[in-house]
């Protein structure tokens, strides 16, 4: 394996277990959790979570710190979560009628996760 690949193996690894603390996290707070990694050619959303008539659309950054998480969303992710769910909610027309969110959850190390609800806009 050359230093590109064992670095992107890593850096996946890693992705995934920021989405599982924030799915585990997000559970504490009474979420179900509808789907993960959702993924539409050029988008996807990384944890699809409900509580009450509220679907939240999540995006999961992990950082060195929670500053450097926050502003990793870009408008760019924000256009791509919205797409995704978007084609989520047309494969699941039963959500249509609920309270839909864009949420983030930002992961650092030696602190808790960060719930932000309504981190972003969805354009839907």
């Amino acid at each position: 394996m050359n230093e590109d690949s064992a670095a992107r193996r890593a850096r996946h690894l890693g992705g995934l277990r920021a989405e599982t603390l924030a799915a585990l996290w997000l559970r504490c707070k009474l979420y179900r959790i509808l789907a993960r990694r959702y993924r539409l050619r050029g988008a996807e959303i990384d944890i699809i979570a409900r509580r009450g008539r509220t679907i939240c659309f999540v995006e999961v950054k992990a950082r060195a710190s929670l500053e450097e998480a926050m502003v990793a969303i870009t408008e760019e992710k924000r256009r791509r979560v919205s797409r995704a769910a978007s084609h989520w909610l047309a494969s699941n027309p039963w959500a249509v009628d609920h309270v839909l969110r864009a949420d983030a959850v930002f992961i650092a190390p030696r602190r808790l996760p960060l719930h932000v609800e309504a981190a972003m806009k969805l354009d839907l």
